[in-house]
């Protein structure tokens, strides 16, 4: 399967290490004969533990709850998955986009769409079935693109086997009308194992004039306090070592229930490891529904067990711009969500969304975009351009210039870069959680417990594991840190209980890892990252198979990128100068000097007989 976001991720090149990448296509082969069904899942799948389908083989870790369940399903019933788009029988797309970004992305901007046409052009070239899944096809279900394919919307991601089924046979399917919401313990192959996106609603109360999500994912569908309850204990008990609720916005939860957020967080923090090996993620939230519940939020953001991080969109600082959006907030509102969480929760940090060229949009409008950028400082900024979409009020507003958007995209996006965020930091020892291999192949990407993204270099095996690290350096999207020690069950209760007599940090707002977006294309929400807590690693461990699991990697990094050995050997020289030389580094070393030394003198030995003899 392809997801959109991922295609978009990809776009805008040169991402920071540990940002995401684009994946491959993932397409679907013939189901294996059913004695083979027995088998496990992960036998069937070609690829599906690489990257966001993510960690433990997978490098990158996803975003969409949907692609898993169906990955799962279609695994479940024998069929097996590729990512060489070639050799598939079948491509499933999914428009979906992260639910970490506000509202539905690909039903708001133009460039999902151009990326869905791109592909479906693709596979009807390499004459391959397709099957349209996610946003795009719900909302937007008579596009001209859409012709000849077959379709599934998003309340009937279960039933994808069966549309896969009949469309191998020659048959188009559309599956759109929404009926009750899928279940919760659906068959599911996680894009990273660590990582369990969990949905907590689908749906939104809002009615932005610009966006679809609505058109798409229909009116608020709340999931039961006690389902996500049951399936928060689930996934521990199979390993997930961090959990993402997911959701259009998280803040109206339960609405539709009788329930709210708060409710919710309470019961599912119950749940989580006191040892701190299961870390919890909250997804965004607009300011509208979380202002009622700021100090209830605060204390769940406090917990041990919960990231202090949250993504809040603000999409403008000008109340004209937000009126005419029909956020339901004023600027002023937003500037409390962040002041209150800011002065509750130590080392809170909040990102946030900007769209640039709304209908409208003035001069002085702007400007009061930048000053509350400014203001705050964001270490992630999520900056898009304005794209009308069809049948949404905002499409017809009168469009602010096109080369006035893209001018005021790149006045705010050089202000955003202007920021250090992480100036500082250096010298710090922070707890982090290692989950994944940053995209430059080299380092390991952890979080601390208010997300900034650290980059260590050791061990494959250290993924999944709880550490210390030293701040070494800086930089403008993360910074990079050596591990000085592994935390084991032990250990990690007693520094919890050193750190619960510690009196509360001063409230500093440094937000975590940044994607600003180009003047083309939106940025996309970063890799996730999952917490797990070992004793298997020894810190004797990481010195000694640091440097030769830096070896390994780097090779493989060099060889896909093309890089000269120049480039290799000051790479080199850099991230070993931060390694700790173990026994096993300096038995190698002292072995290479000794058969160089040893090859060197029968060389001179051979050349003085050959001369005897002359």
């Amino acid at each position: 399967m392809e997801d959109i976001e991922d295609l978009l991720a990809g776009g805008s090149g040169g991402a920071p290490p540990g940002f995401r990448l684009p994946l491959n296509a993932v397409g679907i082969n013939p189901k294996t004969n059913k004695s083979k069904r027995s088998s496990s899942k992960q036998d069937e799948i070609t690829g599906s533990n690489r990257d966001s389908l993510a960690p433990p083989s997978l490098k990158i870790p996803g975003t969409q709850s949907d692609s898993e369940y169906m990955a799962g399903q279609l695994t479940a019933f024998g069929y097996a998955l590729t990512e060489v788009p070639e050799d598939a029988d079948l491509w499933l797309i999914n428009t979906n986009v992260s639910y970490m970004r506000d509202c539905c992305s690909c039903t708001v901007k133009s460039p999902s769409q151009s990326a869905m046409s791109t592909l479906i052009t693709r596979g009807r070239s390499g004459k391959k079935p397709l099957v349209i899944a996610g946003c795009v096809p719900q909302g937007s279900r008579d596009l001209k693109e859409l012709e000849g394919v077959s379709v599934v919307g998003v309340q009937q991601i279960d039933r994808v086997v069966e549309i896969v089924e009949e469309t191998l046979k020659g048959h188009e399917v559309r599956l759109l009308n929404r009926k009750t919401l899928p279940a919760l313990d659906l068959p599911k192959v996680r894009r990273n194992n660590f990582i369990e996106i969990l949905p907590i609603n689908v749906g939104c109360l809002g009615a932005c004039t610009y966006c679809k999500t609505k058109h798409a994912r229909g009116h608020l569908g709340s999931y039961t306090v006690d389902s996500l309850v049951e399936r928060v204990r689930t996934v521990i008990s199979q390993g997930v070592k961090e959990i993402w609720l997911s959701s259009e916005d998280t803040g109206a939860y339960g609405r539709d229930i009788g329930v709210n957020l708060p409710i919710l967080l309470n019961a599912i923090v119950k749940e989580l490891p006191s040892d701190r090996s299961t870390m919890l993620r909250i997804g965004m939230t607009n300011p509208p529904f979380i202002l009622e519940h700021l100090k209830e939020i605060a204390a769940v953001l406090r917990h041990p067990c919960v990231y202090t991080f949250l993504h809040v969109p603000v999409q403008s600082g000008s109340d004209s711009v937000l009126t005419a959006m029909n956020r339901e907030y004023t600027s002023g509102e937003f500037r409390t969500v962040v002041d209150t969480l800011t002065e509750l929760v130590p080392g809170m940090q909040i990102a946030t969304d900007i769209i640039c060229g709304f209908p409208g949009e003035t001069d002085e409008d702007f400007s009061e975009t930048v000053g509350l950028i400014k203001d705050y400082k964001f270490a992630q900024v999520h900056i898009s351009q304005f794209y009308p979409r069809p049948g949404t009020p905002a499409a017809k507003m009168k469009k602010v210039q096109s080369k006035i958007v893209k001018q005021r995209s790149r006045e705010l996006t050089c202000v955003f870069e202007a920021f250090a965020p992480y100036t500082g930091m250096e010298g710090k020892e922070e707890r982090i959680w290692i989950t994944e291999i940053a995209t430059d192949g080299v380092h390991l990407v952890g979080h601390t417990k208010g997300y900034i993204q650290v980059l260590v270099t050791g061990p494959e095996s250290m993924l999944g594991t709880s550490a210390i690290a030293r701040i070494t350096s800086v930089g403008r999207w993360s910074v990079f840190g050596e591990v000085i020690e592994t935390l084991s069950s032990a250990n990690v209760e007693t520094q919890s209980r050193e750190e619960e007599k510690k009196p509360p940090c001063s409230s500093v707002a440094v937000t975590c890892e940044t994607c600003a977006c180009s003047a083309e294309s939106c940025g996309e929400e970063k890799s996730g990252e999952a917490c797990n807590i070992s004793g298997d690693i020894s810190i004797q461990d990481q010195s000694t198979r640091g440097l030769l699991g830096w070896f390994m990697r780097r090779r493989d990094y060099y060889k896909a990128q093309g890089k000269s050995e120049k480039e290799v050997e000051e790479e080199k020289q850099k991230l070993v100068s931060h390694s700790h030389w173990g026994f096993i580094d300096k038995a190698l070393v002292c072995g290479v000097f000794i058969s160089s030394l040893t090859i060197l003198v029968l060389f001179i030995s051979i050349a003085s007989r050959a001369l005897l003899r002359q």
